[in-house]
């Protein structure tokens, strides 16, 4: 029984050291808060973390016998292993591709874009006419504004294929982004109430009221607006005066 505690111990440590290292570092580098809420990454998670964490070493657990040949032995270990790399590679690369990149300001709402909005045409194109802003596998989350680019035409079109949902919208048209500076006069025409926002419950509204009253933010300002990631939002608290996002609260 010590032999298979320890073989257990060792798979263990070196599953764990292995997941936070990957998970870690694709944590710091891409989602932080909101990034991981909006995301929904959780179930991609909980799947790495059953296969890894507890099937993996309690396999090895159960196969871990010192009677058995070391080459029998070495070979179930490496096929739990290889079980476990597939899973976690899978892991990995979901995360990888969902990744959050940019989260805009555009129009009326502010909304999270991941790598995999942004088509590879559009990457070429950005890194072409605009390279201060185009996305690089390298780069962090920026918060930019997305306005409709000047020329009309284009715009017009951009706008009916949204509409209509036969292309794509602006925020995943890094070409056309700007500095987030530059669009902040227009998203203070935006920023409402908490009592004024569609999209929340009074349920969720009364949460959320309790929570800034908590955290020294005032619910009866203008200085609130959606943060929209796939089928979840949260609410960005901004200072009115300066326009710095103060707060990210989630509804519940």
């Amino acid at each position: 029984m010590r032999f298979r505690l320890k073989a257990f111990g060792l798979h263990l440590t070196g599953s764990a050291s292995a997941l936070t290292l990957i998970l870690g570092g694709l944590y710091v580098g891409w989602y932080r808060w909101p990034g991981w809420y909006l995301t929904g990454v959780l179930h991609v998670l909980i799947i790495v973390g059953i296969v890894d964490l507890a099937l993996g070493p309690t396999l090895t657990l159960i196969i871990a016998n010192p009677r058995k040949p070391r080459r029998e032995l070495a070979r179930d270990i490496g096929i739990i292993v290889t079980v476990q790399i597939a899973a976690l590679i899978y892991g990995a690369a979901t995360l990888w591709h969902g990744r959050p990149i940019y989260y805009t300001f555009s129009a009326d709402r502010l909304e999270m874009v991941q790598a995999s909005d942004v088509e590879g045409s559009e990457i070429v194109l950005a890194r072409r006419q605009n390279p201060a802003l185009a996305p690089h596998w390298y780069c962090r989350p920026r918060w930019v504004w997305a306005p409709l680019p000047d020329n009309p035409e284009e715009a017009a079109k951009i706008v009916n294929s949204t509409v209509f949902g036969s292309g794509r919208d602006v925020i995943d048209m890094p070409r056309y982004f700007k500095p987030w500076d530059q669009g902040l006069p227009k998203l203070r025409d935006q920023l409402a109430r908490l009592d004024d926002i569609k999209y929340l419950s009074r349920a969720q509204k009364q949460s959320l009221r309790t929570r800034m009253s908590e955290q020294g933010l005032a619910a009866d300002e203008r200085n609130a607006l959606i943060l929209w990631g796939g089928s979840r939002h949260v609410l960005a608290m901004f200072d009115p005066a300066t326009l710095r996002i103060t707060a990210i609260l989630k509804p519940d």
